[in-house]
């Protein structure tokens, strides 16, 4: 390794150990350029989703309520990573089971259109608590399926 080049990447290495705490910062005039790592085509994780394909994907999930194992059909529509739009397929055993989806139903959207895929974990839903855990095992397969 040329000397001028094993300054450049130890600079690099030193600075790691500050970024935990001055994150943000900008490098100041005279430093090290960072390192590069050559670029393989693929979008790092939580890179605004481009990882993902345009387009609709369904899948279900599957959760376990008081009555037993439930299932409730999620569409996610994708753009750049993003989700555009959101339906849900009602799959009730019961009654309870088709009030507590029908409300997460009507509620998810607010939740999860307009915000990137990877960053979405559904917990609670207009009420409906056990829902999310279906929604969030179908999102899995629709993340999976996209890629």
């Amino acid at each position: 390794m040329r000397p001028s080049v094993r300054k450049s990447v130890y600079a690099g290495i030193a600075g790691l150990s500050l970024a935990g705490t001055m994150a943000g910062c900008a490098p100041s005039p005279g430093s090290a350029p960072a390192a590069t790592v050559p670029s393989t085509g693929a979008s790092a994780p939580g890179a605004g989703g481009a990882e993902y394909k345009d387009g609709t994907y369904s899948a279900d999930g599957t959760y376990v309520s008081p009555n037993g194992t439930e299932t409730v059909g999620v569409q996610l529509t994708l753009a750049a990573g993003t989700v555009t739009d959101v339906q849900i397929t009602q799959h009730p055993s019961n009654p309870n089971t088709r009030k507590f989806q029908g409300e997460f139903a009507g509620g998810i959207a607010a939740q999860v259109v307009g915000k990137d895929i990877d960053e979405l974990n559904v917990s609670k839903v207009a009420g409906s608590s056990l829902t999310s855990g279906g929604f969030n095992m179908a999102l899995e397969q629709i993340k999976s399926e996209a890629k």
